[in-house]
């Protein structure tokens, strides 16, 4: 029997009924319709893809650009037993080639991968053998230039769009201004296909701004004063280490979380908060996308994102429970000095560009002409020592070159281990009796990776330690002696940076960068500096319509729990307190020679000074008094 919409959220979420613009946009997609959905981050995306693939035969694609948010959405549906798996850069050909094939067998219900692995040789092979019912494009703001941050293979999507013809598709995205929202329609080319935008109002969530001149006794007050789970956001990855050691120091629990950890690491700092055991995770923007925690009541921004799409999305992680929370930011003039300065830096000269590119080449050893295909090694630190190279220089060069669609720089890339046996069949037993000590992980490889003896296969120490019940550091040993006595050849995992050409290595002085398209960029890129310098320095707006109206929804209403409608609020004056502060006034000037505004303010301190300025401003207007060089007189 075939299950409902709502009966698919009850069985697999837990939920009773569905939030927002969720239920309509889940029977547009089962009517066969596409459909591009504009929710807010914590809006729940994912729903609006996955209850409806569940309810119809066949795989949903799921098209996404980060390898971290793909292994979160398929641990999520894992968790709730539905069957996922995900194609991610470093996976061997074997386990790619592997997953493909158990996918055309019907053995997963959702298969995740980058744009990128769209146009790899491999999928295209297995392509028309899938049994795609859907194709999910998450992160579609990544397919517009336009946008903060455009990702040239979303572009190709519509090649795959036109050979399915008439599977419908689903493009999500939390941070899309109006231009990007034409853009993203444009470029899809998607025939009859339904806008929803859900409101951008949170009406739990406080936005807040503040001028500090100590940001971290700022950050302490915050979290003495509000309690529960908290992130605070930094700039950098040194800040995160220094702000978690001086909220410790005063007894607050907290961790630090950067993409330049181990990957083990990472995962264990991300369970301990989740689980509420870390009360405060400071952290870089690596941290976050995909997490689904709704408890978080604080979201502090230690420095100002360069633009209001990331700190919508990354303010948007507090209060997803429906419980009341803050958002915060801090900022000093410092912060608005760099803001100023950071589009020249982000969108570096031709000259600039071309060098880094020219020593990437030398650095990597990649002759002209070839590389297409190929990832490589890449510390940046070193990198940046070897040729005297400004770092941020560098970082803001790659992603230009990624822009341009030369390569990708992955930060944070995880490349499992990869075994493959090379000694002759007939060798192995002889060598098990003479190597007793080594024969439980020979068998283990052998018993548990299929195509282990012919192909190069990614494997998992941990899992080996647990089969064969010994220490993850004496597998290891293991491995490596077996490597050692030519019995196998073992790759250990990397978590190194890479660098990944999806072009062949070009000459630098002819390297191909769309001069137009790129000014035009930087030109955008200075308009969303604007509009976040704007959203720090404004004072009678509610922040809350501020936000909304960027990504253009007008139709949200003062939100009244901002700082700014709060101030509004305090300093609103009352038909009896006018009538009070105006018969003060003139019995002031009456009984008054000089009646001074500044004697005015001291006399009547029982009165709010903005109050008192909006009455008398009321009664200049109505031209009941006149104020001169300091001193009211009666009309």
């Amino acid at each position: 029997m075939n299950l409902s919409s709502t009966q698919i959220l009850k069985q697999y979420w837990g939920y009773d009924a569905f939030r927002g613009e969720q239920e309509k946009i889940i029977n547009t997609v089962i009517a066969g319709k596409n459909v591009l959905a504009l929710l807010p981050t914590g809006g729940g995306k994912s729903i609006c893809f996955q209850v409806p693939a569940l309810m119809k035969d066949g795989l949903c694609l799921v098209i996404s650009p980060l390898i971290a948010l793909m292994k979160d959405q398929v641990e999520n549906l894992k968790r709730r037993n539905i069957s996922a798996i995900a194609l991610y850069s470093g996976m061997s050909y074997y386990d790619v080639r592997e997953t493909l094939q158990q996918t055309v067998q019907g053995n997963y219900k959702f298969l995740y991968l980058s744009p990128e692995r769209l146009e790899t040789r491999l999928f295209k092979e297995y392509l028309s053998a899938l049994n795609i019912s859907l194709v999910a494009i998450d992160e579609a703001h990544c397919i517009s230039q336009w946008g903060y941050d455009f990702r040239p293979p979303y572009l190709r999507i519509v090649n795959l769009l036109k050979e399915l013809n008439n599977v419908p598709a689903i493009a999500l995205t939390a941070s899309a201004t109006p231009l990007v929202q034409k853009d993203i329609l444009e470029k899809l080319q998607l025939k009859d296909i339904q806008v929803f935008q859900q409101s951008f109002e949170k009406s739990n969530l406080s936005y807040s701004v503040f001028h500090v001149d100590s940001k971290i006794n700022k950050i302490i007050h915050i979290l003495n004063s509000v309690q529960g789970s908290s992130i605070v956001y930094c700039k950098n990855r040194r800040l995160t280490k220094q702000v978690a050691e001086l909220l410790q120091l005063q007894n607050i629990s907290a961790d630090f979380y950067h993409a330049g950890l181990a990957q083990q690491e990472r995962n264990n700092k991300q369970i301990n908060w989740i689980n509420n055991q870390t009360r405060v995770m400071v952290c870089t923007n690596a941290f976050g996308m995909g997490i689904d925690k709704p408890d978080v009541k604080t979201v502090v921004h230690y420095d100002v994102p360069d633009c209001l799409e990331n700190y919508y999305q990354e303010a948007g992680r507090a209060g997803r429970d429906g419980n009341k929370a803050y958002a915060v930011l801090l900022f000093q003039q410092e912060d608005i000095k760099e803001l100023k300065v950071l589009p020249d830096k982000r969108f570096p000269l031709m000259y600039d560009i071309k060098k880094v590119y020219q020593c990437l080449a030398d650095y990597l050893q990649i002759p002209v002409g070839i590389g297409e295909g190929n990832y490589y090694d890449f510390d940046l630190l070193q990198f940046c020592k070897n040729f005297n190279l400004d770092s941020i220089l560098v970082i803001n060069v790659l992603k230009v070159l990624e822009q341009e669609g030369h390569l990708l720089f992955t930060e944070n890339i995880f490349l499992p281990s990869k075994v493959q046996f090379t000694a002759d069949k007939f060798l192995l037993e002889d060598f098990e009796k003479s190597h007793p000590q080594l024969e439980p992980v020979m068998k283990c490889l052998l018993r548990t990776y299929s195509g282990i003896y012919d192909n190069i296969v990614s494997i998992s120490e941990k899992n080996i330690a647990k089969l064969c019940r010994l220490s993850y550091d004496k597998v290891t040993e293991d491995l490596k002696a077996l490597q050692s006595f030519g019995i196998i050849q073992y790759q250990p995992q990397k978590e190194t940076p890479q660098i990944y050409f999806v072009l062949n290595r070009a000459p630098a002085q002819s390297l191909h960068i769309n001069h137009a398209a790129y000014l035009q960029r930087k030109q955008l890129y200075i308009e969303r500096i604007d509009a976040m310098l704007h959203y720090l320095q404004v004072e009678k707006h509610c922040r809350s319509q501020y936000l909304s109206a960027y990504f253009g929804d007008n139709e949200v209403k003062a939100c009244g729990v901002c700082d700014n409608c709060l101030a509004t609020k305090q300093t609103a004056v009352s038909k009896e307190e006018f009538e009070q502060i105006q018969a003060a006034v003139v019995q002031f000037i009456e009984t008054n020679t000089h009646p001074l505004l500044s004697e005015l303010f001291f006399q009547q301190k029982q009165f709010n000074k903005e109050k008192c300025w909006q009455v008398l401003q009321h009664m200049q207007e109505e031209k009941l008094i006149v104020i001169k060089d300091g001193a009211m007189y009666l009309k």
